[in-house]
């Protein structure tokens, strides 16, 4: 299995409508893509002020590397990325073996 795990930092002017539509687009993307186990993602919630001004993570899990390899250039991601772009300051992408 891999984890492919994103810190996302939204740009200012992106609305509460944009974020949630990009959420949205996250969940949704696991019915479109084979090998895609799971999708969750969460606002920041911590006390300790680490976060750099990254305030949602989204926490995938594909069944495999080739799982993973298929989705990164998946037409359906390349929506996902297409309407996240815009409204994006900055991402963090980190994947692992499990």
């Amino acid at each position: 299995m891999i984890r492919h795990v994103l810190f996302i930092k939204y740009k200012e002017q992106a609305t509460a409508a944009d974020i949630a539509t990009s959420m949205a687009n996250f969940e949704k993307i696991k019915s479109k893509i084979d090998g895609i186990e799971s999708v969750e993602w969460g606002l920041n919630n911590s006390p300790e002020g680490r976060n750099k001004d990254y305030t949602h993570c989204v926490f995938m899990t594909f069944v495999d590397e080739v799982a993973r390899d298929t989705y990164i250039p998946h037409p359906e991601h390349e929506v996902l990325k297409a309407q996240l772009g815009p409204i994006l300051e900055d991402i963090i992408v980190f994947d692992y073996a499990i």
